[in-house]
């Protein structure tokens, strides 16, 4: 009898949950609250969508023309001197590779520290950089540990 009498005023069902008083069935309080669920999903799209479009359109009018042209001529500064091998370069590999050989005689001198016996006993055969998957709260933590150690 309130569902005919609702139809006949024109109630919608958001307009009778609205209501507590108002009884409603187990169907009309789940079709009313899956509207609302709805509406709710809607409004937030559409709101997503619309800071999408304003960020794009705020960053193409901030965006200085003068940077985005600087930036284009450098790329191809940078593709022409990849390009062409010149004698700085050849001169930081020559370094490269003086710095390879301090790098094994820093690591041989290490490791025979470590071990306590010469270095002539030790023979390096491949040094293996190994990628540091240690996050940076961890290298924090310990470079306080060692602090505090220091302080002691």
């Amino acid at each position: 009898m309130d569902m005919n009498k609702a139809l006949l005023t024109g109630e919608t069902l958001l307009d009778r949950l609205r209501d507590p008083s108002v009884e409603m069935s187990f169907g009309d309080k789940l079709a009313a609250s899956l509207q609302v669920t709805v509406l709710g999903v809607v409004i937030v799209v559409l709101a997503l969508v619309l800071l999408y479009f304003a960020i794009n359109i705020m960053e193409k009018l901030l965006q200085d023309p003068k940077k985005s042209a600087a930036k284009a001529t450098e790329a191809q500064s940078v593709k022409a001197v990849t390009a062409e091998p010149s004698e700085d370069q050849e001169s930081q590999q020559g370094a490269n590779e003086q710095n390879y050989e301090e790098l094994v005689a820093v690591i041989t001198a290490a490791i025979a520290a470590s071990l306590e016996t010469s270095t002539h006993n030790i023979v390096v055969r491949n040094i293996v950089r190994s990628a540091d998957t240690t996050p940076a709260w961890g290298k924090a933590g310990r470079a306080e540990q060692i602090n505090q150690m220091h302080r002691i």
